[in-house]
């Protein structure tokens, strides 16, 4: 009996290890090493267990899934510091997210002991294939939360994530999550014939996959590049979150936002943050601010962040407005952070004194459309803070545009990790999408990014200043950005057919 206790405190105190272990591969450690070892262990794990009960199965992938997502995400909790309300969720918050991502792990290892995996190389081609279709679902069903896929350990590494542009995210993740179990092939009961040729064929993929991208990264470069017209400047104040969580008087925050932004002698773009302002305190603005309005050129414009409230809805808004603050066009946020800017099941839980997270007691509404804002001879695909982390669903109206402009506030999670993983998702979405990406983050980073995913200037998440940007990569036409993630569903048949071969000749 003893010895069945140690056996099982073994095993669930190397599953929460070997996720822990995992979870340092992730921006912004990006040790992506670790999973050479992690991954080959975790399917020993589960294989070792095939033949145990099915909650034994089910609580590996559990135990790896809270160890990972509780040492990559315990960030989230820092956003409940600011209303006192919530000082009592903290440490449950840092408990209950991980362990309710976990179950997806949990369930893909349950689908494991179904599919009675052992040490083989098809083995290891359906581990992968079920892993990735279980990060699918969390990345996509009920909202999506596609954070810290396991192929974000390679954000560091531009020349062999170009793959993007021709696959996406979803599929590159299938990809490398094969790799990374590849060291299992060494206690494959195989020929060492076949050992070598499998080691020798995924090294000979690794060199095509860096030249390729070296060689991509190397052609944008040398391209011609688009001059902007007017110029873009983008601000980042650092304004601590606290100030918006005061009555302090926004023409002031406003103002400093300007002053930072001189000189504005002449056609600019003045791009600010997520969550600056509100249409009310906007439309009272023109009297206190004459002297901002005298410095700004007749081509001038401004896009900042402000929450839309009609009475009926509330929006959480990009607008763009001329020099006499008169807004000229308007994108209202797609997708909405739950908790965040709204508490689902609101009608129910706001009974226990619950809202969201954010200021204000009611939750934002969502919009549907996501319009393309022209400004002179530069035309933006808007995204507002979390939006941008979510794979083949960015153009929805499938209209062309130059770049994509993505505002965000990422004060609510602190001096953490958290804003280095945010940003690691513009370096995904540019080289998906063949367009630079223009990050503008009060507390965060505020960065342009190149659609070869190089950051070609960047401040700092404990800096405030400015960037201003006067040409731009032409827009390069990518694969994914025509077929999306039908490309994912296309390489899981051409996996399926794979271990279906292996099988037959086996």
């Amino acid at each position: 009996m003893a010895q069945i206790y140690s056996n099982k405190l073994f095993i669930i105190l190397v599953s929460l290890t070997l996720g822990i272990f995992s979870s340092f591969s992730l921006p912004p450690y990006n040790y992506f090493f670790i999973n050479f070892f992690t991954f080959p262990f975790f399917f020993y794990l589960l294989v070792y267990n095939l033949n145990k009960k099915l909650i034994n199965n089910f609580l590996i992938g559990w135990l790896y899934g809270f160890g990972y997502f509780l040492f990559s995400l315990y960030w989230i909790s820092n956003s409940l510091k600011f209303d006192e309300n919530f000082e009592n969720f903290i440490i449950l918050s840092m408990i209950f997210i991980p362990a309710l991502l976990s179950i997806f792990y949990g369930l893909f290892s349950i689908l494991i002991k179904f599919l009675n995996i052992k040490i083989n190389f098809s083995s290891i081609m359906i581990f992968s294939l079920s892993l990735s279709i279980i990060e699918y679902l969390r990345g996509t069903i009920f909202g999506g939360f596609p954070w810290n896929l396991i192929t974000f350990s390679l954000t560091h590494f531009t020349s062999s994530i170009q793959l993007l542009n021709l696959i996406g995210t979803y599929s590159l993740n299938l990809l490398v999550i094969t790799f990374y179990c590849l060291p299992i092939v060494i206690i494959c009961k195989i020929s060492k014939f076949k050992k070598f040729t499998i080691i020798l064929s995924a090294s000979l993929i690794l060199i095509v996959n860096f030249y390729y991208g070296q060689s991509r990264i190397d052609q944008i470069e040398k391209a011609e590049k688009k001059i902007v017209n007017p110029s873009i400047k983008l601000i980042s104040p650092k304004f601590n979150i606290e100030r918006f969580l005061v009555e302090e008087p926004k023409k002031n925050k406003l103002k400093e936002l300007i002053e930072m932004s001189y000189p504005i002698n002449k056609d600019l773009i003045l791009i600010y943050p997520e969550g600056m302002t509100d249409l009310g305190e906007l439309n009272k603005l023109n009297n206190n601010l004459n002297n901002i309005s005298n410095e700004l050129t007749d081509n001038s414009k401004i896009i900042l962040g402000i929450t839309l409230d009609d009475g009926d809805s509330i929006f959480n808004s990009l607008a763009l407005i001329n020099k006499e603050l008169i807004i000229e066009e308007m994108y209202k946020k797609n997708k909405l952070v739950p908790f965040g800017e709204f508490l689902p099941f609101e009608k129910y839980l706001i009974n226990f004194g619950l809202k969201k997270i954010t200021q204000g007691y009611r939750s934002f509404n969502s919009s549907k459309e996501r319009n393309i804002i022209n400004v002179g001879s530069i035309s933006f695909l808007p995204l507002i803070c979390y939006e941008i982390i979510f794979s083949g669903q960015l153009n929805k109206n499938e209209q062309d545009y130059d770049i994509i402009l993505n505002i965000s506030e990422d004060g609510w999670f602190g001096d953490s990790i958290g804003p280095f993983q945010h940003f690691s998702h513009s370096i995904f979405r540019s080289i998906e999408e063949g367009k630079d990406i223009l990050r503008v983050a009060n507390n965060g980073i505020t960065a342009h990014v190149s659609l070869n995913g190089k950051v070609n200037k960047k401040i700092n998440t404990t800096e405030k200043g400015s960037i201003e940007i006067n040409s731009i990569s032409k827009p390069f036409p990518t694969i994914f950005s025509i077929y999306g993630n039908k490309i994912f569903f296309c390489l899981l048949f051409f996996y399926i057919s794979l271990i279906l071969f292996l099988k037959k000749i086996k």
